[in-house]
């Protein structure tokens, strides 16, 4: 996007531009001026001007899948031979075997993961992130709602999200990539709802892979909006339409693995998905309990297309999170706890094999997944196996060769290897 092009619309009158996008060759901006807003519409270089938010809508709330809190259970004990103690967070990382990835020496090191939500209130001090802040594993933030760096704030969600990947308090709550670095972004106004907040995300998806991220968190989804004539149908959860789609998948053609909540309107009249898990090459997570039952409240698919989605399933009833304001461990519900559960995992699957690109990864992971051969509109491809995956990655990785002259073999093997992975070669005797 031409410079001169964003000092016409700055200089046309009472402007504030906001986010642009290279990729879909947009720009946002405040004005109340209609003479600027005409002038603009008039440049031409411009070839649409659309309203995609007003400062006084102050309506539907439910953007994000909203946390809610449920009683408490005893969590099962976790296992002494695993590497962490994962305390309550133990079943969520179990259900799909993620504690093999860890042992492993998989745990999300020198890998970088964007959260895009609504705000990360109380980041800086909960014990949850101490290892986080310690190892400077925090890499920087940006608030595009405001345009400030300051995320520190404004709805709790991000934080709740954020702790069960990044949480490592040994023994209360263990995330599911407690050693990955993070970049925090608040796409989201939370009071509102409206169109604007797609652009936002598009924008963060863009900074994202500027800064050479590997993966992507949003627990965020879209239908309807404030202005009623702006919602979506559910024609256009196709991938191809939103603005959130699109930017999705330019994220994913230029390597970025998205992974996004399938929405928890599972019980509404409106229960499909929302946007953008509709688009193709993300990996859309639906919501079961600990021991794999689906949530009533989780979104249902496919999309409008006939995509699989979602692609699978983690844990988001009953999931463990950190408390935003005390860092203590409660339950809660909501695909937006599925998506980031997953997330982590991705990011560990993906740190032990980086010869795979993003789509591999999620093939990987759909196939690993407990009912790959017959999806459904609720788990998906099912709930992924992360040894599973690991085995699959490992095999696409796998070549060998055997030469037999007389009593002499000679083996030629090809394989993915790591410190804590042994090759055993076994002689089979003739019967």
């Amino acid at each position: 996007m031409k410079q001169a092009y964003l000092d016409s619309i700055r200089l046309a009158g009472q402007v504030v531009l906001l986010n642009r996008s290279k990729w879909l060759n947009q720009v946002s901006f405040r004005t109340s001026d209609a003479a600027a807003l005409q002038r603009i519409s008039n440049f031409p270089f411009v070839k649409s001007v659309k309203l995609v938010a007003t400062a006084t809508q102050r309506g539907i709330s439910r953007k994000f899948d909203s946390a809610v809190v449920v009683a408490e259970e005893t969590p099962p004990q976790p296992e002494l031979s695993n590497i962490y103690n994962y305390g309550q967070a133990y079943a969520q990382v179990h259900l799909h075997q993620g504690e093999f990835l860890h042992n492993h020496g998989f745990s999300g090191q020198g890998m970088q993961l964007a959260m895009l939500d609504a705000g990360f209130p109380n980041y800086t001090i909960l014990s949850t992130f101490d290892s986080v802040r310690i190892n400077n594993r925090f890499l920087g933030t940006w608030d595009f709602v405001n345009n400030a760096a300051n995320v520190n704030g404004f709805n709790s969600h991000g934080t709740q999200c954020l702790s069960t990947i990044a949480a490592n308090n040994p023994g209360t709550m263990v995330g599911t990539a407690p050693q990955t670095s993070f970049y925090l972004f608040r796409t989201e106004d939370a009071p509102t709802e409206q169109p604007i907040e797609e652009f936002n995300l598009a924008a963060g998806l863009e900074r994202a892979d500027s800064l050479g991220v590997d993966v992507a968190s949003i627990s965020l989804g879209y239908t309807g909006y404030d202005a009623p004539h702006a919602s979506h149908t559910f024609a256009e959860m196709n991938g191809d339409i939103t603005v959130a789609a699109r930017a999705a998948d330019i994220a994913a053609r230029k390597g970025l693995l998205t992974v996004v909540a399938n929405g928890n309107d599972g019980a509404n009249s409106w229960h499909y998905l929302g946007t953008p898990a509709d688009a193709d090459s993300v990996l859309a997570v639906g919501a079961v309990t600990t021991t794999g039952v689906i949530g009533s409240f989780s979104s249902y698919g496919p999309s409008s297309d006939g995509q699989v989605k979602p692609g699978v399933a983690a844990v988001g009833v009953a999931a463990t999170v950190a408390n935003p304001s005390t860092g203590v461990p409660f339950q809660g519900n909501g695909t937006s706890f599925a998506c980031p559960n997953m997330a982590g995992l991705t990011t560990c699957l993906w740190q032990a094999f980086p010869e795979s690109n993003n789509i591999g990864i999620i093939t990987a992971l759909q196939e690993s997944a407990s009912q790959f051969i017959a999806p459904d509109d609720r788990k998906g491809y099912g709930i992924p196996d992360m040894k599973k995956a690991f085995v699959i990655l490992l095999k696409r990785n796998y070549s060998q060769q055997i030469q037999q002259a007389g009593c002499n073999t000679l083996l030629k093997w090809t394989a993915k290897s790591s410190d804590n992975m042994n090759f055993v070669v076994e002689r089979k005797l003739p019967a």
